[in-house]
């Protein structure tokens, strides 16, 4: 069992108390920022380096995101952490800026801002010396705007620091001006080109949510020598290329090709559409157009012919993160299948880049072992590669925590760096010069920047981190996780019936017991990451019902059977009147000092899905329910949602974007929706509401963590008393164990703290998502 406990409490206000209710609470933990981009610089003699990080925390006071520099030096030393740190300069913020990268040498940076009067973009590069480039690539109007953040985004040198490569939006014909009849003494419009004449409202498809203006992306580069913008020519037309850097030789680009036919379905959710790595030859040159020393267009180049395009991967996969080792020799990425679950158990593969020669290093893990459960990371770290361009480090969910692994491309070999620390969330910024950047946090723990030397291969154990930005632990707070195992179904034991699942439980440690709960539901559940391959093929077909199942199955007449008992460990208590059983929430209840008649829902997405089933089949277990973008009408997606296919997968239906629909498939859905059973939550004898948000007749979490418990045979009166200050509360949730509200990581996961009609503040001080 992992857990966390209590240290630093005398460096920190206590956060906890019940006079300060939860906007104080909110307010003292948006203190933390969140590293969001780390890159190291080596000075002279190679014994030091220079560190600088870029941070963001909620600005509550201008209701904006604040973002801010900070620099560290870094120098080796002779004792077991090897290295000693030290702040250089004070914070300072970051305006208008877009997007930023380093040079290999960390010499030079390239920044991309938006000038706040006209909105242009412009493009910068920055030394010792100053700014020694400045260029508005809004006024050169060779694409629209450049793509800055999703899975087409990058921005990457060349290894000889002379030019700049990123993705923009493909030109599209403007839209004229007025003609002369609408506008007094306007000259006539310039005759269009019959081929662009009406071009302009042409509808557009786009890649979905988060990616609504992302239709058509395209690679540019951007030559500081030669003074020339090029959209560069070659990529098939049925691709939009992203995640592109530079070939080893400087002469040609890799990129991430995602194929858009029959159409566009939503990437920002489901990274399983098919793409692909491919090498695009610049041996002939590229076509641009050239921009003087103030960035404006000079006279245009002839066209070069359309360059070379060579498919470096499998041809019908989904690709992702190409990463090239530091000598150039070998190119790191993650495959995984087309369509299926949202995101699955991906492996790791890589590419000879002389021979074009690919082997896997790890494949997809079907049944996780207690060293490794395979890889389940969105994408690599920018650079993850070790000096000796044989080993590499990245950051992946293993079951509820999400660790550092350092994987050995020719052993083929893996190492959990992280493994046992009481920090159950890591995050691998930058691996340079064998120097480590990361972050790691906790429910407790906001998150806390830390370096460390990576050792000689087979030495790297134990690992010596060094704190750069310590960051105290939220006193009154304690967490551990909690480990169910499903019993044997009926039909005798099956793989997808005895996965174990994990829970965890954030307790207050002081108040007087019992504490009411408040239930998160969202990952994992057997179906999630993190816990090998069947267990989320398990859940296909089984969405509504094995994922609430896990969550909370209640029966009656609960008899534990001789012998069994609660324990740390994984186990599970026979019942009569088998298959109910007590999963997560019943376990939780049984195990701590918990009220069973303060039972609250807090959830968002699929984990709301799985809250209002919970709610419409025993309404009176629940208190109170806050929602947010409930899944609660599948059919109803199948026209508004982004991603169709998905509404067929989850329920093992097949899926076909060349019919409609049928009865059947419809009614499948129809069943497994929330809203099938909702008169069963419409009405409840205690007269409240349940419904997904607070409203006037409601109790919003705030109320029901205030309310003490009535006492037996107590009058109902005493629950409809004016809201006191909070008391401490168990939280039971389904997540990797990381803080996301407080320090900063609360806004990039969109969560909001909520206002209800009665004005409480019905979120939390984290979301456990």
């Amino acid at each position: 069992m992992a857990t966390g406990t209590e240290k630093g409490v005398e460096h920190v206000p206590f956060l906890i108390q019940a006079v300060h209710g939860p906007a104080a609470c909110y307010r003292e933990l948006s203190r933390f920022p969140a590293v969001t981009r780390a890159a190291l610089r080596a000075a002279a003699g190679g014994q030091t380096f220079l560190l600088y990080t870029e941070c963001s925390r909620p600005d509550l006071a201008r209701r904006r995101l604040l973002r801010f520099g900070r620099h560290y030096s870094l120098r080796r030393t002779a004792g077991r952490e090897g290295l000693a740190v030290s702040r250089t300069a004070l914070s300072a913020e970051i305006h208008s800026q877009l997007l930023s990268q380093d040079s290999p040498t960390g010499q030079r940076r390239a920044v991309l801002k938006r000038c706040p009067r006209q909105g242009h973009e412009l493009l910068e590069v920055w030394d010792s010396g100053g700014c020694s480039h400045s260029v508005d690539l809004t006024a050169l109007g060779k694409h629209e705007d450049v793509y800055t953040e999703g899975p087409f985004a990058c921005l990457a040198w060349s290894h000889s620091e002379t030019r700049l490569l990123y993705v923009a939006e493909k030109s599209r014909p403007k839209r004229q001006p007025p003609c002369p009849w609408d506008v007094p003494g306007a000259a006539w419009p310039a005759a269009e080109d019959e081929d662009e004449e009406g071009k302009q409202f042409v509808y557009h498809e786009d890649w979905g949510e988060a990616l609504s203006t992302r239709s058509m992306p395209v690679l540019c580069v951007l030559d500081l020598e030669g003074l020339s913008l090029s959209v560069l020519q070659g990529v098939p037309e049925d691709l939009c290329p992203g995640q592109a850097l530079w070939s080893p030789d400087d002469r040609g680009v890799v990129f991430v090709g995602w194929w858009h036919k029959p159409f566009r379905l939503g990437l920002n959710a489901c990274s399983n559409r098919r793409s692909g790595i491919f090498h695009l030859d610049l041996a002939s040159g590229c076509c641009g157009e050239r921009w003087g020393p103030g960035g404006c267009p000079g006279h245009p180049w002839d066209a070069d012919p359309l360059l070379f395009t060579e498919l470096l991967s499998a041809e019908n996969g989904s690709v992702c993160s190409p990463r090239l080792s530091p000598d150039g020799q070998h190119l790191l990425y993650l495959e995984g299948v087309v369509g299926g679950p949202h995101r699955q158990c991906l492996r790791l593969r890589m590419l000879t880049w002389q021979t074009r020669q690919t082997v896997t290093v790890l494949d997809v893990v079907q049944e996780p072992t207690e060293a490794f459960t395979g890889l389940y990371a969105e994408v690599l770290p920018p650079r993850c590669w070790a000096a000796d361009s044989r080993r590499a480090v990245l950051g992946t969910p293993q079951r509820s925590r999400t660790d550092l692994l350092l994987v050995d491309t020719e052993t083929c070999t893996v190492t959990n760096l992280t493994a046992g620390s009481s920090e159950g969330c890591w995050e691998l910024l930058t691996l340079q010069w064998d120097l480590l950047v990361a972050t790691c946090s906790a429910p407790h723990h906001p998150p806390c920047l830390v370096v460390a030397v990576l050792p000689p291969a087979g030495q790297e154990l134990p690992l010596g981190w060094v704190p750069v930005e310590d960051t105290p632990t939220v006193p009154g707070v304690t967490w551990k996780t909690l480990t169910v195992q499903p019993p044997c179904s009926g039909q005798g034991p099956t793989a997808q019936d005895t996965q174990a699942f994990e829970a965890l439980l954030l307790s207050p440690s002081d108040g007087t017991p019992p504490h009411p709960l408040v239930v998160c539901p969202h990952v994992n559940y057997r179906g999630s990451l993190g816990f090998g391959q069947a267990s989320i093929s398990s859940l296909l077909s089984r969405v509504g019902e094995q994922d609430v199942a896990d969550t909370q199955v209640r029966g009656t007449g609960l008899r534990v059977l001789g012998g069994c008992c609660w324990e740390d460990a994984a186990v599970w208590v026979p019942m009569v009147g088998a298959p109910w059983v007590q999963l997560a929430v019943e376990q939780a209840l049984h195990r701590e000092p918990l009220d069973p008649h303060r039972l609250a829902l807090l959830a968002g997405s699929h984990g709301a899905f799985i809250a209002l089933h919970l709610l419409t089949r025993e309404p009176e277990r629940y208190q109170a329910c806050a929602l947010r973008s409930p899944v609660c009408n599948l059919p109803a997606l199948l026209g508004t949602s982004d991603i169709p296919d998905w509404r067929y997968t989850s329920l093992g239906l097949p899926y076909s974007f060349e019919r409609v629909p049928c009865a059947d498939e419809v009614a499948t859905m129809l069943l497994r929706s929330p809203i099938a059973q909702a008169a069963q939550a419409a009405v409840v004898p205690r007269g409240w509401p349940r419904t997904g948000w607070c409203g006037d007749r409601g109790r919003c979490l705030q109320e029901l963590c205030a309310l003490a418990p009535p006492a037996p045979g107590a009058a109902q009166a005493g629950w409809d008393r004016p809201a006191q200050p909070l008391v401490p509360t168990v939280v039971l949730g389904y997540a990797s164990p990381r803080v996301t509200a407080g320090p900063g990581d609360h806004t990039r996961t969109r969560g909001r703290w909520s206002q209800c009609s009665q004005g409480h503040g019905c979120g939390l001080g984290f979301d456990v998502k």
